[in-house]
């Protein structure tokens, strides 16, 4: 009984797989060894804080055992049972879509029809009236990962591509930029180097609409809770705002506050109310860097076309918190140097999300730019990013161009879509049951705020609308609006032929005409780095939420379950059937695109 020690990377972190004689045994976390570098050191208040040398995954990373021997994988190709191949694609009970039962089949009866259907609708209508979607996170890994691995595959197909919208801080990117002018994080805030300053400087912390210690670890392990502890032995308060007394909370709140979900604005302007009127902001600061201050002074005062003071009393009626309990908020937020942010990563999350969340960013930057924002001690930030480590050398991450084998240097010849027309993840439905659809925005628009302009037409002039619709990757259609009409969507016949990709057995799956079962990222190669999502108009130097940068190479712990394969041979095999496989291989297997990402490093 042989034990084999392997290694990987999941969305929660780090991890080490134990097998014995195939089979997984258990997870643990990663301990870092005397060769391995020497953490950093920050002294603050008399005090030096250094990292641990165990990497911190999140809980739900210690679970990735249950997720490949789960009992809803997708065990086999399958394809629904009354699902008729039409030779004009009409008729073919889609109606019973998410009803219907499956029949298992074989690989290759799968893929040709699959490669049947691509030809006959793009012979029929062009090539833009296939679509396909990922989910916002598929499973980890350069190679595998959705934006190359299925990028590369559909941008040589040619398809209409459909823009994700910025789901995890929508309030931030549509809200905060035209109030800020800052866009270099996508509407994020600046928490590059912050760590330092909090521990340094801060005496006070308001964590708004902020989990930490239980959302921060689904995106890079749960490294930051031992940050926020070292806040709390330094004597620093923390202000916890949230309708529910959350987990963080209920370990970490000096006070806690309960806003009726939705009111967060109305508490905004009840804490700028009270600076306004007993003069506790920065008038310095404001007079040199806001502009059209008054203005906005005035509505906040009641002089402005509505009329209506924004008195703590009227914040009361609003929110359902005491006046007196938002005075004593806004008085100690004034008197004391303070730091605060919503969500995950300090935007990322939270009220943002809320219908309206634009409103509560944009209020965010205007009251801590009334108290001196970027001074010591005074800024947004949440306290779950902003370590200092070494970004001496490159490693690609997931959203970076230069490190996706869609494009070149990592490929030889790079994949571009011959299609303009696009679609718009929340709005898909309506495109698809309406046949018409116009907005503005270019998905995570990571080319700059003017992208939040760009005017879109469904379908563009000369275009067909599309027919066919590609799933790749877990569900997200019960986080999206009006999920019946998603349903509804599914089941019509707009929709000729519906294909999912996935590991288990969920919602979207289930209205598929054929599924295709794929693998989990511990049973095939790959290679990444811990929360690098790169620098390609995503997030830069994200890795500021861990410890330490670990680059991974991702071992294959057990073979591919049941007759599962990795979505990288699935896409290799449509394409070899469609013509263009070794292009979209270049003779190239998994392991010889991890080589690649590593040669293409500054590690070789």
């Amino acid at each position: 009984m042989a034990e084999k020690i392997t290694h990987s990377i999941v969305v929660g972190g780090p991890i080490a797989i134990h097998t014995v004689d195939g089979v997984i045994r258990r997870i643990r976390p990663v301990v870092l060894d005397n060769d391995d570098p020497k953490g950093w050191v920050i002294k603050a208040r008399g005090k030096e804080f250094t990292p641990d040398r165990k990497v911190k995954p999140s809980f739900i990373a210690m679970t990735e055992k249950n997720r490949a021997y789960s009992y809803d994988r997708i065990r086999y190709p399958m394809i629904r049972e009354d699902f008729v191949e039409t030779p004009d694609g009409k008729n073919r009970n889609t109606e019973n879509r998410g009803k219907s039962g499956y029949r298992c089949a074989i690989w290759d009866e799968a893929l040709d029809l699959v490669v049947r259907e691509i030809k006959r609708i793009q012979t029929t209508y062009g090539k833009e009236s296939v679509t396909a979607i990922t989910s916002s996170h598929h499973s980890w890994g350069l190679v595998g990962y959705k934006l190359s691995a299925f990028a590369r595959f559909f941008r040589m197909l040619g398809y209409t591509e459909i823009k994700d919208n910025p789901d995890s801080w929508e309030g931030f990117t549509w809200g905060a930029p035209h109030t800020y002018g800052y866009y270099w994080r996508l509407g994020g805030t600046e928490a590059f180097d912050l760590l330092e300053d909090g521990l340094q400087n801060v005496e006070t912390m308001v964590m708004w609409s902020h989990d930490p210690d239980t959302t921060r670890g689904g995106y890079a392990g749960s490294e930051s809770t031992l940050w926020r502890q070292w806040l709390k032995d330094l004597g620093v308060q923390f202000i916890y705002i949230d309708p529910f007394n959350n987990f963080s909370s209920v370990k970490q709140a000096d006070k806690w506050f309960a806003p009726r979900p939705g009111t967060d604005a109305a508490l905004c302007e009840g804490i700028a109310y009270v600076w306004l009127t007993e003069g506790t902001y920065d008038k310095e600061y404001i007079a040199k860097h806001a502009h059209r201050f008054d203005e906005w002074a005035d509505y906040i005062l009641g002089k402005g076309a509505d009329k209506t003071p924004k008195t703590p009393k009227w914040a009361e009626a609003e929110t359902g918190i005491p006046a007196a309990d938002i005075k004593a908020l806004a008085r100690r937020w004034a008197s004391t140097k303070t730091m605060g942010g919503s969500g995950m990563r300090g935007g990322f999350g939270g009220v943002c999300r809320t219908a309206n969340g634009t409103e509560f960013a944009r209020l965010m930057v205007q009251l801590f730019a009334m108290q001196g924002m970027g001074k010591p001690g005074q800024n947004i930030w949440s306290g779950t990013t902003g370590a200092p480590m070494d970004y001496n050398f490159w490693f690609g991450g997931y959203s970076d161009p230069l490190s996706q084998i869609a494009n070149q240097p990592i490929a030889d010849k790079a994949a571009v879509n011959c299609v303009t027309q696009k679609l718009y993840r929340t709005n898909l439905p309506d495109a698809i049951l309406n046949g018409h659809y116009e907005w503005y925005g270019e998905g995570f628009c990571g080319g700059g705020i003017d992208l939040e302009f760009t005017e879109h037409i469904y379908p563009e002039p000369g275009c067909s609308k599309v027919h066919m619709f590609y799933r790749y990757g877990g569900t997200f259609m019960g986080t999206m609006l009006d999920t019946n009409k998603w349903v509804r969507m599914y089941q019509s016949p707009e929709l000729e032929f519906v294909v999912n990709q996935d590991i288990h057995f969920h919602g979207e799956a289930r209205m598929a005409d054929v599924i295709l079962p794929a693998c989990t990222n511990l049973e095939r190669y790959d290679i990444g780095e811990l929360c690098n999502s790169g620098n390609g108009g995503y997030q830069s130097h994200s890795q500021t939420g861990n410890s330490w940068q670990i680059v991974v190479f991702q071992d294959r712990a057990i073979e591919p379950m049941w007759e599962s394969q990795s979505d990288y041979w699935i896409f290799a095999q449509l394409a070899e059937r469609l013509g263009f496989g070794q292009d979209y291989t270049e003779g190239r297997t998994e392991l010889d695109w991890c080589k690649r990402f590593w040669e293409k490093s500054d590690l070789c």
